[in-house]
């Protein structure tokens, strides 16, 4: 199991380190059909950089979904996926969008451990 500090750093950084080890693109060994990795422990996610127009302002991210209804376009801004469920799903987010989508991204997600 890889270990990464959040520390300082921005959550873009962390979370493409992590894809990059989940998928197992550092090791000499790599196949993209075998899943080789433990996995990924993310450490201090709390204390990672977080630019202040992601929070608030005009240019704020903005996590959507689709509730498959007309009409059923759902936003979020990040601060209240933060004071809901905390920076772990921030980070699980952003995770998943650097993985391949196909059958073993689930397997890959399970394998992500983030401590605050």
């Amino acid at each position: 199991m890889k270990i990464i500090d959040a520390k300082g750093k921005s959550i873009g950084r962390v979370a493409t380190e992590a894809a990059m080890t989940l998928m197992g693109k550092d090791r000499v060994d790599y196949e993209a059909h075998i899943i080789q990795t433990d996995g990924v422990h993310i450490t201090n996610a709390s204390q990672v950089i977080v630019d202040e127009k992601k929070l608030s302002g005009k240019s704020k991210k903005v996590y959507r979904r689709y509730t498959g209804y007309p009409g059923g376009l759902k936003d979020e801004s990040m601060t209240n996926v933060i004071a809901k469920k905390g920076y772990g799903e921030v980070f699980k987010k952003a995770i998943r969008g650097m993985l391949p989508a196909n059958k073993h991204r689930p397997e890959l997600l399970k394998k992500i451990e983030i401590t605050e």
